[in-house]
């Protein structure tokens, strides 16, 4: 029962359901930046380079024999992909950028006493004056 529990525990902490969502997110976000990539951004740069499809860019390696496909290196489809994770890498740098400096201003931010102490401290200090 002990590896249950500590499964259990394990599977139902803050952390993991964090994680889970975060890698839900990030699926959808991939395929967003995939769109944008292929659609937004690869278009008009064919465009300007003479109506080049980055997409169509292949080495033929071993050309068709009969119904057996081609044997390419598909160049164009790994250009869309490095420029698909430089977009996320950056969105990613942007982010953790920001919560660092979210966190920067916490840390600056001198730290309020909670009501217990407050109370406390009142208490120390009619205590005191009764002396």
């Amino acid at each position: 029962m002990g590896i249950l529990q500590d499964f259990k525990d394990f599977a139902v902490k803050g952390n993991m359901i964090d994680m889970a969502v975060g890698i839900i997110i990030g699926g959808a976000f991939g395929t967003i930046v995939k769109s944008l990539v292929s659609d937004i951004i690869m278009p008009p740069i064919g465009l300007a380079t003479g109506g080049i499809d980055f997409s169509k860019i292949q080495i033929l390696l071993k050309g068709t024999a009969g119904a057996k496909d081609a044997v390419t290196m598909n160049i164009g489809l790994f250009v869309n992909n490095i420029i698909s994770f430089l977009i996320v890498a950056f969105a990613v740098f942007l982010l953790v950028r920001g919560v660092n400096s979210l966190r920067k201003k916490e840390e600056a931010a001198p730290a309020k006493p909670s009501t217990s102490e407050n109370y406390l401290k009142e208490i120390r200090d009619a205590l005191t004056q009764k002396s």
